[in-house]
């Protein structure tokens, strides 16, 4: 069929070579410093987003950030076990540490909570890596393509909301300096197809409030059955969406190779697929157009990589989901930064440029239309201040 025209002339690149590169990194460095993981401490804030910090031997510590869908739990994972198991190993042995938290644990199940957890830890590890090596991740990872990463406003609860209310956040998003909008209906699989006439009204008054010049992303977040989602992909192509975002139920395969085939707008997938198997069974199974790993779900830098590798591979482009405006912003602008050959917009959740998280970091990211700076600092490039977390975590 008549593919994407979007999507013609998105490159790939050579990763694999660079699996080798990364390992020999990591093994120089754990020969040259003698570090010791001495503490793995997971962090539950207000509002339900965990952070982790992994401490050292010799003081340098690193930060890492779990997907909010089950904070609570994945700090007793790690807590419980992911601590015991790595307290006493060279926090820059990240492949070895990886190994060991995924196999010891994976009976526990390889979707969802354990993956978001060995997440918030490999992202940490990575900026120990950074900080030691005195580089920041980007450099680690082959070198960054571009200073900044062009982001779009993630926009969500249009199921709850008129068409209008959705349209005024959108157009305020673009007076902010977005150039791209998604979205989300934040339906999920349970009940599909709850009202599809007002979701076209949505996006019908989204584009007439932002004009022709903005990107447009819809992301039904699993609402669909498969021929409503057909329906839908026909009907959208009006207001030039250029994502069609997780339309049907994550396992449905089948049903997203049928839907591809059907239409012409790029669908999008991957917010909720976990290591670099299930990435496969997305690309072979279901066929989808572009592929969304998210490095607080998918078990990390570490695995995104090797995701990475597949996208080349299979010469899909990958577009990151990321919900998180801080840690989980920061580790995905240098996975961007390196492995996103085009200037295809990653996610940031509306208003996430201006979350008061920021004010919790003597260092925080930085935007300016509709850009995020790629940090140059060692590792993640972000420096917490550890007595204002303290102001900002939850009780029990």
């Amino acid at each position: 069929m008549n593919r994407r025209r979007f999507l013609l002339g998105v490159g790939s690149f050579a990763t694999c070579a660079l699996f080798d590169s990364l390992l020999r990194t990591q093994r120089m460095l754990a020969a040259q410093h003698d570090l010791k993981i001495t503490s793995v401490e997971p962090y539950v804030l207000k509002g339900g987003k965990c952070w982790v910090i992994v401490r050292t031997s010799d003081g340098v510590n690193g930060i890492g950030e779990v997907s909010p869908m089950n904070a609570r739990a994945a700090a007793l994972l790690i807590r419980e076990s992911f601590a015991r198991i790595l307290i006493g190993m060279n926090p820059l042995e990240i492949d070895r540490c990886w190994d060991r938290m995924f196999y010891s644990t994976y009976k526990q199940g390889v979707m969802g909570l354990q993956p978001e957890a060995i997440s918030g830890v490999d992202i940490a590890l990575w900026d120990i890596l950074g900080k030691v090596a005195g580089m920041p991740i980007h450099r680690l990872l082959g070198g960054k393509r571009r200073d900044s990463v062009r982001v779009y406003a993630s926009i969500g609860g249009a199921a709850e909301s008129t068409p209008e209310s959705i349209a005024n956040r959108a157009e305020a998003a673009v007076r902010d300096g977005f150039t791209a909008v998604k979205i989300r209906q934040d339906y999920g699989p349970v009940v599909p197809d709850r009202n599809v006439k007002k979701d076209l009204a949505v996006l019908d008054a989204v584009r007439k409030a932002i004009g022709d010049d903005v990107e447009l992303k819809y992301d039904v977040n699993n609402g669909y059955s498969l021929q409503t989602a057909i329906n839908v992909g026909k009907e959208i192509e009006r207001f030039n969406v250029i994502h069609y975002e997780e339309p049907l139920a994550q396992t449905n395969y089948a049903g997203y190779a049928k839907l591809v085939d059907a239409i012409n707008v790029p669908v999008a997938a991957g917010e909720h697929e976990y290591t670099r198997w299930q990435f496969r069974d997305l690309v072979e199974q279901a066929n989808v157009d572009i592929l969304q790993p998210d490095l607080v779900k998918c078990a990390g830098i570490s695995e995104a990589v090797k995701i990475a590798a597949l996208a080349s591979t299979h010469h899909r482009p990958l577009c990151p989901h990321q919900t998180q405006p801080t840690i989980g912003q920061a580790a995905t602008l240098h996975y961007t930064s390196v492995f996103v050959d085009n200037d295809m917009a990653q996610e940031l959740t509306e208003g996430g440029h201006k979350s008061p998280l920021h004010d919790l970091f003597k260092t925080p990211l930085e935007f300016k239309n509709g850009r995020m700076t790629v940090p140059d600092a060692p590792g993640l490039g972000l420096e917490l201040d550890e007595e204002k977390l303290k102001t900002a975590l939850a009780n029990g």
